[in-house]
């Protein structure tokens, strides 16, 4: 396991606490007074006091970061006769700070107050990443979880308008103390958090620690918890918008904050004080920050995203007139080398590449529809490691082929919603009574099996319960790779619950399956695939009344699915244990639960030309990538 550094005592001048002044707010994010920071309407009570997550080994992530802290302290301290650990002088640590009780909030053991203990985590191996990786995840997807359950309330009007309900996911997260590293203040990378990862809310970066101001543009530990009573920043929020802040990419001239009225002009002189004083004693004394930066993005559901572009260096501070006339503290803040690509930097590419791909890249692509114009938008083949196309070499299919008897049981009519279904329909009536995706096509919880209107319904094609049936939306690239040969990845964001695609093949039974078998045919088991559905709207870890969805319940699955010689897109998509897209079965153009189609849906935001990743099952069976091996 890595190490837990503690840093070195900076010093022990202290400076007078420094009087309340506006923060420097992030542009187009304003929160007002009305919006609450209660718990959504509809969360079950009472509460679950379980900490989420829970590792094999441990209570939770919090005890794992003290776990690392004491094998930090054994090898690098030394004892006195009373075996009180004495911190050496060359182990770099601030003199850890003692729990204290005032660090739990009155009424709740399990929310964390903000440590003032300053710590860097070090040479996690790979088992570590993937552990911290998964705890992210999984935070992340409840955030997402509460926040669409929050919007499916405000459609059943169970509030008189609509709710900031990203703030309240996050109160309900943070009211039973599921943000993460809370017990310890990290500076520099944040463990499980990637470059290029992509928010939709503020509040997000609050719940998994990158950036605990809610508003604020620079997060810093104040003087006032400080061991060594000297703000230190540890992170920025870059979001444009200040007429003073320069950014060109690697290099940002960062205004500081203070003295800007609501228009995020400047009227009167900064002062060298709270998160302006944090960044220059980070610069002295050579702490990174972590930078975000937020910025407009069309097809956002909050209108904005949020990236994180890896840890920069303050290496120069001074006193500036700025362009309004007053004066004002800048900061030169550099990235740090040998870090990946700027994921705000991949994001506009992605955008550039998505309509002139040839012009800017003009050299790898080997077609600019694989689909053959079959899909809604085309499908690129890539490939500019050598000169392999084996894609090409298979017929596209759009949607799986089953056998017509399939068709002929398990019948029924559809629902007769002339101008839009609701909640009464026939068809919400299979799915439990209420609808499987939201206004926008996000899945709301995943099932057993999803019931869409279907041709023989009467509501229009514009139905928001015919989500998967629309065939793909976002522009997808079958790509060549040096480490893991044919993938997938998408030029688009995809948001957390969004529709991809089909995973279509032809269909065949269990008696067809075993003749095919014989002639080493490529076979898929939908059966393998593990129940991620399951994950998707779970809400165990904050409602002790969670029940997993068994209903509509299906049977166990016979049929196999054929796609050595029709495929899709989807058949490129890697393996992983920790996927970003799962598997759920749907049912729309017949209702044999016995022969289910396979949709896939995002598990987590995911950020243009990161690759697509699904869990085809028992790993020993499956082949790293196309898993379609008998």
């Amino acid at each position: 396991m890595g190490s837990l550094l503690h840093f070195p005592d900076l010093n022990s001048a202290a400076t007078p606490t420094p009087k309340t002044i506006q923060p420097k707010l992030e542009p187009l994010d304003s929160v007002s007074d009305s919006d609450s920071l209660t718990p959504p309407p509809g969360i079950p009570f009472p509460l679950s006091q379980t900490p989420f997550p829970t590792p094999s080994n441990n209570t939770n992530v919090y005890s794992e970061f003290s776990r690392i802290s004491e094998l930090f302290k054994t090898a690098f301290s030394d004892k006195s006769p009373q075996n009180d650990v004495v911190l050496s002088p060359n182990a770099l640590a601030i003199v850890p700070v003692k729990d204290n009780p005032q660090h739990h909030i009155s009424g709740n053991v399990n929310r964390v107050k903000q440590s003032s203990e300053l710590v860097r985590v070090t040479d996690l191996n790979v088992e570590d990443e993937k552990y911290f990786r998964e705890v992210i995840r999984k935070t992340r997807m409840l955030y997402e979880n509460l926040r669409v359950c929050g919007n499916l309330n405000d459609e059943k009007g169970m509030v008189s308008r609509r709710s900031r309900n990203d703030l309240k996911a996050s109160a309900v997260m943070r009211e039973r103390g599921l943000w993460l590293n809370r017990d310890k203040r990290i500076v520099g990378a944040i463990p499980g958090i990637e470059i290029g990862d992509v928010f939709f809310f503020r509040m997000e970066l609050c719940v998994v620690g990158i950036h605990e101001q809610p508003q604020a543009g620079i997060d810093y530990l104040p003087s006032s918890r400080s061991s060594n009573g000297e703000p230190i920043a540890t992170s920025i929020i870059v979001s444009g918008g200040y007429e003073d802040d320069v950014d060109t990419g690697d290099v940002i001239i960062y205004t500081g904050h203070g003295g800007q009225d609501k228009g995020y002009r400047q009227r009167a002189h900064q002062k060298l004080e709270c998160g302006n004083l944090g960044l220059e004693r980070s610069m002295h004394y050579g702490i990174e920050v972590r930078v975000v930066r937020g910025f407009k993005y069309e097809g956002s559901v909050s209108g904005k995203v949020y990236v994180y572009d890896g840890l920069h260096k303050v290496v120069h501070c001074w006193f500036d007139v700025g362009k309004s006339g007053f004066g004002v503290y800048k900061f030169k803040i550099v990235r740090l080398e040998n870090q990946p690509v700027r994921g705000s930097l991949v994001l506009r590419f992605a955008q550039n590449l998505r309509v002139r791909p040839l012009e800017v890249r003009p050299r790898g692509y080997m077609c600019m529809d694989m689909s053959m114009k079959k899909e809604n938008v085309p499908v690129l083949l890539f490939n500019d490691i050598d000169g392999d196309h084996e894609p090409l070499s298979y017929q596209y299919l759009v949607r799986s082929v089953i056998p017509s008897y399939v068709y002929q049981f398990g019948g029924g009519g559809g629902c007769n919603c002339v101008a839009g279904c609701f909640r009464d329909c026939v068809c919400a009536m299979k799915n439990g009574g209420q609808f499987a995706y939201d206004e926008r096509g996000i899945l709301i919880q995943g099932k057993p099996v999803i019931f869409e209107c279907g041709p023989h319904c009467s509501c229009p094609p514009t139905c928001r319960n015919r989500v998967s049936q629309k065939g793909v939306r976002n522009t997808f690239e079958v790509f060549r790779s040096r480490e893991t040969g044919w993938g997938v990845r998408s030029l688009d964001l995809i948001q957390a619950g969004a529709f991809l695609c089909e995973y279509a093949g032809v269909v065949l039974t269990q008696d067809q399956a075993r003749v095919i078998s014989m002639s080493g045919d490529s076979l898929v088991y939908p059966r393998r695939f593990p129940e991620r559905w399951a994950e998707w709207g779970d809400l165990s870890q904050v409602s002790s009344n969670y029940v997993r969805p068994s209903h509509p319940s299906i049977p166990p699955l016979d049929f196999a699915m054929d796609v050595s010689s029709m495929r899709n897109v989807a058949c490129y998509m890697s393996h992983s244990r920790s996927p970003n897209v799962m598997v759920q079965f749907v049912l729309y153009d017949h209702n044999n639960v016995v022969f289910p189609r396979l949709m896939l849906f995002a598990l987590e935001n995911i950020p243009p030309l990161r690759e697509l990743s699904l869990d085809y099952g028992v790993a020993d069976e499956w082949s790293p990538k196309l898993a379609i091996c008998n």
